[in-house]
């Protein structure tokens, strides 16, 4: 962790962020003064990010996963069975969970436009249907769906930093996140450089994070973690911890380009160590699995694990999020059959 005692200067992410003075990071392209904004941290996790050192100690000491075990209660909790009522109000909380996103070369502002009408209704036949929490797309994309949704409470979430492989500079990576917020974007979601988590260059992950929330400021921030890249689920608890000590007001499992992307015991370990973060802080972090989730039953095992594990506090689209594009037609479809008796079939809905 390279972190200086140099003051900030004044920049167009200070600016933006409302920032004072503070310690300026350094990238390994060179320095970036810049000052991190996030929340005070307890005396004991403020120690735990005084360098490089004491960042690994307190990372690599953090309880161990129980791999067996994990997967095992992950299994289980994917028996309960939701029915009438129960099912029909899951279906309509997960709806207004769904993250709804196009990340494709191919995006079109007509694309990117229809997908904000659906995300505003769901089902036309349908107009009680929940709307959705956001909708996420390119930075490039952005100023084509603000307007489709100025007069609604939907998000405007876009990727940035290098947005699948996080392989950039950390100036491009700033760039990309005020491309956004420039055009609109209400939610950021960024990538680590798992190459250099990997490598335990936790520093380096760590100032990239503070950096990159320093620019947004109050605008939420989602740290993707990519834990099909991770390797273990030590690592996946580790990652997490250190989006969270960086600033992460969400931490996301995928970019939804790899495979695995989301699981649900990936998905166990993010919700166990949010849960632990609330408990060491008093602050709560919102979780967002993304990639692979595709039914409504899937979205209904997550739900289940949302209490089991994290506990019901984060049952609400605010703290929860699917980060999907196929997901919402099997909700709508599986929403009309609760409704209505019987299975209404793909052709009822839009394809996107």
């Amino acid at each position: 962790m390279t972190v200086s005692e140099s003051p900030a200067v004044d920049s167009a992410q200070g600016n933006r962020a409302g920032a004072g003075s503070g310690p300026a990071l350094q990238s390994h392209t060179g320095p970036i003064t810049i000052a991190p904004i996030r929340p005070p941290l307890p005396a004991h996790l403020a120690d735990a990010v005084a360098d490089e050192t004491s960042l690994r100690r307190f990372l690599h000491g953090l309880p161990g996963v129980d791999p067996v075990g994990l997967e095992a209660r992950a299994a289980t909790l994917t028996t309960r069975s939701i029915k009438k009522e129960s099912k029909l109000a899951a279906i309509d909380l997960a709806i207004s969970m769904v993250d709804l996103t196009t990340l494709e070369g191919a995006d079109t502002p007509g694309k990117v436009r229809s997908l904000a009408a659906k995300a505003r209704r769901p089902d036309p036949d349908h107009p009680d249907t929940p709307q959705v929490a956001a909708v996420c797309v390119y930075p490039d994309m952005v100023r084509f769906v603000v307007p489709e949704l100025a007069d609604s409470r939907i998000g405007i979430a876009s990727v940035a930093t290098a947005f699948p492989s996080g392989r950039s500079s950390l100036a491009v990576k700033l760039s990309d996140t005020e491309l956004a917020i420039d055009a609109g974007a209400t939610e950021i979601d960024m990538v680590i450089d798992r190459g250099a988590f990997l490598a335990g260059h936790y520093g380096s992950v760590f100032d990239e994070v503070s950096a990159v929330k320093h620019v947004c400021g109050s605008i939420r921030l989602k740290v993707i973690l990519e834990t099909g890249e991770l390797g273990t689920y030590d690592n996946v608890r580790r990652a997490s911890w250190l989006a969270m000590l960086a600033g992460a007001d969400f931490i996301k499992t995928s970019t939804g380009k790899m495979s695995p992307a989301a699981t649900l015991p990936v998905t166990h370990v993010m919700l166990q160590a949010v849960r632990d973060w609330r408990a060491e802080t008093d602050r709560q972090v919102a979780v967002k699995p993304a990639g692979g989730i595709r039914t409504a039953k899937d979205a209904i095992r997550y739900l289940v694990a949302i209490r089991e594990v994290a506990g019901p506090d984060w049952l609400n689209p605010f703290w929860f999020r699917f980060g999907a594009s196929s997901l919402l037609n099997d909700l709508v479809m599986q929403r009309r059959t609760q409704l209505d008796g019987h299975y209404s079939g793909p052709d009822y809905v839009t394809v996107d």
